[in-house]
């Protein structure tokens, strides 16, 4: 399916109006976060290979063209115009897991001005969904300090379209595993899960419960302890790996209480059975702050589960994100609103020793000396250049952005976001738009 009606109604108004008065000329637009959340010191990159697949398969379907006919009143003369549209532009894109900053550009739409106008509702929809959600789970890892994490979030999420984005940019960052096993066979991820209550309030009591899920399950057994009495759990949880002699992927798991008192008496009830080998499991609620005070208490807990906060990024669910026509017909073209300013022209991100060095300038300028370009040709004339790629390409991308950034970006509480410093040329074409215009407030 094309999926082209996936888009507000103004886009098909303005395309259709373009399409009915000739205006075919070349749009560039860019798509940017104006500003980051206030408990954000950098974003992560991520949508772009959803989005390119929808590019490469816009279309109108007849059932399509039948719908804005009698239901919208679209005329003859704009279905004609639909009928044959396909994206037939280029892509200019961060690639996935590089950290990215205020104003600069994750991706930039060259095309038809009518074919650009159209899929802005899409393009901002993906990238907005998967960074804001890439942006959270690196949060996690951050708190982490190595321990494993695994997503936990599908049943709380909105939607299962959103639950596979979560299992997809967490994996980007570093996640193990997800619990979702259909995003797990799509991706290629590794699938994780244990027992809940119910399994263990099914049984006539806790033994029964865990020596049934140990014998169906000898090599990949987590035992959740806290139904009743935690500790006790625990005990119980040891008989039964004695009682049956298991050796290998064994674990228990907390989810809820003091996770930190009840970790480390868990920890010495297993060091003093002889049972080292047997890691501690937490989840139950938890989001990066949390983990960031476990971990850094000791605790001797092994791996997370984290579900609700990051897989609706609790603490910052949207982005300031915007899709700005910066280009049409060679003429450079800005938004001048105050407080909604935005400079004109395709742009290019150069970024030297890491994200604090950044340099926002004008696609065609020269490169600065040690510095790398952020944005590379992702499609031309609408086909794809390169296959997509596997996620540990974007989770190498984003671990070396990240040991680059500063310190107070990475902080979890009170972060400060490194800004993007502006070319030269970059300003003088905002000054000269803005005294075209009356000489109105200059972008901030």
């Amino acid at each position: 399916m094309g999926r082209a009606l996936l888009t507000d109604l103004y886009e098909l108004n303005m395309a259709a109006s373009y399409l009915r008065r000739g205006m075919d000329g070349t749009a560039t637009f860019s798509l940017f976060v104006r500003e980051l959340p206030a408990t954000r010191g950098f974003l992560v990159a991520a949508g772009l290979e959803a989005c390119l697949a929808f590019l490469e398969d816009l279309r109108f379907e007849p059932e399509d063209l039948d719908y804005l006919l009698d239901e919208l009143g679209f005329d003859e003369r704009a279905l004609e115009a639909f009928r044959d549209l396909r994206f037939t532009g280029d892509v200019w894109a961060v690639p996935e897991g590089r950290i990215v900053l205020a104003e600069e550009p994750l991706l930039e739409v060259t095309a038809p001005i009518a074919q650009g106008q159209l899929v802005e509702t899409f393009l901002l929809n993906r990238i907005t969904l998967e960074t804001m959600l890439a942006s959270k789970a690196a949060r996690c890892v951050i708190a982490a300090g190595g321990r494993e994490l695994v997503d936990f979030s599908m049943r709380r999420t909105h939607g299962p379209d959103a639950a596979e984005a979560v299992a997809r940019t967490s994996a980007m960052v570093g996640f193990v595993a997800t619990s979702n096993v259909e995003a797990a066979r799509r991706l290629g991820l590794r699938a994780a899960g244990t027992m809940a209550h119910s399994y263990v309030e099914a049984f006539p009591t806790e033994r029964e419960a865990f020596r049934a899920f140990a014998q169906d399950y000898p090599d990949r057994c987590t035992f959740l302890v806290d139904t009743f009495d935690t500790l006790e759990g625990v005990r119980i949880a040891i008989e039964v790996i004695r009682d049956l002699g298991l050796e290998d992927g064994l674990a228990i798991r907390l989810d809820s209480g003091d996770l930190q008192e009840l970790a480390a008496g868990a920890r010495r009830l297993l060091d003093d059975a002889g049972l080292g080998r047997v890691r501690i499991f937490a989840s139950g609620g938890l989001d990066e702050l949390q983990i960031e005070e476990l971990v850094g208490a000791g605790t001797p807990i092994d791996a997370f589960g984290v579900g609700t906060r990051m897989g609706v990024s609790a603490d910052a669910p949207y982005l300031d994100s915007v899709y700005k026509l910066v280009e049409y017909a060679d003429r450079p073209v800005a938004k001048l609103s105050t407080g909604k300013a935005s400079p004109p022209g395709p742009k290019q991100v150069f970024r030297g020793d890491g994200p604090a060095h950044d340099v926002l300038a004008l696609r065609g300028e020269d490169q600065p000396p040690g510095s790398v370009p952020l944005l590379e040709p992702a499609m031309e004339d609408g086909r794809r250049l390169r296959v997509a790629e596997p996620l540990s390409d974007a989770t190498e991308r984003f671990r070396r952005d990240l040991d680059a950034l500063p310190e107070e970006a990475r902080r979890l509480e009170g972060p400060v976001a490194p800004a993007a410093h502006r070319s030269e040329r970059v300003q003088a074409l905002a000054d000269e738009l803005r005294a075209e215009h009356g000489g109105r407030e200059p972008p901030a």
